[in-house]
């Protein structure tokens, strides 16, 4: 193999690889859009197989900005759910759980060594 075949091998490569990752993209943007019915996109499918260079720039040009808005969107809900996430599993902070021993220990329903080791535990 020549230096120049291996060049072309590398950029013929690099563009079907370019290709297969727009084609997922847009896919994965036809099946995300809820405000087109199914038959549309099975006939965007249809033509992404059979006409896949001419159809990919079709959809780009006309459903652009929408493609970018879903993904704009999609983006803020997973970081809404993940701050979720992040607020139910990180519980309380340790003054809010010393509050907490502090007013069930001054109702009586724990003894001072109870509340001892509960701050102990908050502050660890």
């Amino acid at each position: 193999m020549s230096f120049w075949e291996a060049i072309w091998l590398i950029v013929v490569s690099f563009a079907f690889i370019a290709y297969l990752m727009m084609l997922f993209y847009i896919i994965g943007d036809l099946f995300r859009d809820r405000g087109t019915s199914g038959w549309v996109k099975a006939v965007w499918v249809v033509f992404l197989i059979f006409l896949p260079v001419l159809t990919s720039l079709v959809y780009l040009i006309t459903r652009g900005a929408g493609m970018q808005e879903r993904s704009a969107k999609e983006v803020k809900q997973v970081q809404a759910a993940q701050a979720e996430y992040i607020r139910d599993t990180a519980g309380t902070s340790p003054a809010a759980q010393i509050s907490d021993a502090k007013r069930l220990l001054a109702e009586g329903t724990i003894t001072q060594q109870e509340f001892d080791h509960l701050k102990a535990k908050a502050l660890a």
